[in-house]
């Protein structure tokens, strides 16, 4: 067990490194992880696990040879089981996730569904409401000509596409935006409205309806995680003593 630490030509005796974590503010973090350290404990990997966690750890910090490990452990001040532990630890989280709240990952979808939701939408924007009026009106004649109007009277970056954008989640848009977009029907054109700053005529053109696949199920669980890390870390209040 060390009994200082020194950095360059500085030492700092045990007892000091405490009061440098507080001046530093680094003792939330310390928390955050002393806590998940505590429920990992008990989450067992297999053999073939540890070594493919390993690999997979290497390969993210670019450990390629033993100089190379050598070098890394010198930087963090670590020793090698270290290492080995804390290659571990990201696998153990998942599968510390995964035990724990795989078995609402359905409910929650249904739950939070329309937040992985995606659509595809057309836009004009413009600050000349006299204007953003005759392209809705030519659009209403004409639906086909959206984007080429939109490239041409367009005033942000939509105009390069002309006009379309997407695909994305309903928490990409503009807050009043998204509330339109949300209530409306492939095709539906909606006459200019004021967002922010512009005047906007916009078409929903496609909605894509979320399926429950392996990325949106690690979200929910990354969700159920960090609900209760934030109650796990106002239960632990950190105390000197």
């Amino acid at each position: 067990m060390a009994e200082s630490l020194k950095i360059g030509a500085e030492t700092f005796p045990a007892a000091a490194v405490l009061p440098l974590l507080v001046q530093h503010q680094m003792l939330p973090q310390l928390r955050r992880e002393v806590i998940i350290d505590r429920a990992l404990a008990d989450i067992d990997c297999s053999d073939e696990e540890k070594v493919q966690a390993y690999q997979a750890f290497c390969d993210r910090n670019q450990i390629t040879d033993d100089e190379r490990k050598q070098a890394w452990l010198a930087y963090h001040a670590m020793a090698p089981e270290q290492l080995d532990t804390l290659a571990l630890r990201e696998l153990k989280l998942q599968k510390f996730k995964t035990q724990t709240w795989e078995g609402q990952v359905s409910s929650d979808f249904l739950e939070h569904k329309q937040r992985f939701d995606r659509l595809i939408y057309s836009l004009i924007r413009t600050q000349d409401v006299g204007l953003a009026q005759e392209l809705f009106f030519r659009i209403q004649d004409d639906p086909d000509c959206f984007s080429q109007l939109a490239q041409t009277y367009s005033e942000g970056v939509e105009a390069e596409r002309g006009g379309l954008l997407g695909p994305v989640t309903l928490d990409v848009p503009h807050p009043n935006l998204a509330k339109l977009l949300s209530i409306s029907q492939p095709g539906q054109l909606h006459p200019p409205v004021r967002i922010g700053d512009w005047v906007v005529i916009v078409r929903l053109e496609k909605f894509l309806p979320a399926q429950l696949d392996d990325n949106i199920r690690q979200r929910l669980l990354e969700m159920r995680f960090q609900d209760w890390l934030k109650a796990e870390l106002q239960n632990n209040p950190i105390q000197l003593t």
